[in-house]
């Protein structure tokens, strides 16, 4: 069990009750404590809209909040709207500034096999398919600007290194360019010859551009193609 332990160079940290030692958010190391140096493993998650989730998981239970709760929310949900404005500096405890994004730029971070990018939101809700190599692997990155979920994947299937571009406007669907098979946003083939296939899910971090590149100071940083 983790609790909030403050904030440190701009980043929430958390302690464990069971050793007491703390934990950065980003980098997922114990920073203190009978565990220091040891990192947790970031579990698979999907940020998006409730209106996706529900139509993904349309039997979903839904956690009933305790009493005030709303009231906080609202004002965390404030302070999020706020900073998707790519507006403001970094917080004062912040010591490492790399100016090659606004501090508060928002992006999403992949990490594979060591190598780093950062994908900012704005970018991906122009280009909504984006085809890299990342630590000497294909992938892809995929945007969906109505709910503002995005997916990445191992570009990879049936042993076929795979380039994708979108289907529809609003990138829900993929088509493969190497065997004109469908998919969706979320790595399954619906049709064609690579049908029932999957691909390998990535986990995207969303961050501030501040608190990624702390944490990631050689990250790459991904820039769309000029049109």
């Amino acid at each position: 069990m983790l609790d909030n332990a403050g904030v440190v160079a701009g980043n929430e940290v958390f302690k464990d009750r069971e050793t007491g030692s703390r934990w950065q958010q980003s980098s997922l190391e114990a920073i203190s404590g009978p565990l220091q140096g040891a990192h947790l493993q970031l579990y698979p998650f999907l940020l998006t809209s409730w209106e996706e989730w529900r139509r993904l998981h349309p039997d979903t239970l839904v956690l009933k909040p305790l009493p005030g709760y709303a009231d906080r929310i609202a004002d965390k949900n404030k302070m999020i709207r706020e900073g998707l404005s790519g507006n403001g500096a970094a917080p004062d405890d912040v010591t490492y500034h790399d100016d090659r994004l606004k501090p508060r730029t928002m992006i999403l971070g992949l990490d594979v096999d060591g190598a780093s990018k950062a994908f900012p939101l704005d970018a991906l809700r122009r280009v909504r398919v984006v085809n890299e190599v990342l630590g000497g692997k294909p992938v892809v990155i995929v945007h969906q600007p109505k709910s503002d979920t995005t997916t990445a994947f191992i570009a990879r299937a049936a042993g076929k290194t795979l380039t994708f571009e979108a289907a529809n406007a609003e990138a829900s669907a993929l088509v493969d360019r190497e065997t004109g098979s469908r998919w969706n946003a979320y790595g399954a083939c619906t049709a064609g010859k690579l049908k029932g296939s999957t691909l390998e899910s990535l986990v995207l971090e969303p961050e501030y551009w501040f608190a990624w590149s702390e944490f990631h100071r050689s990250t790459a940083i991904y820039t769309p193609p000029a049109r």
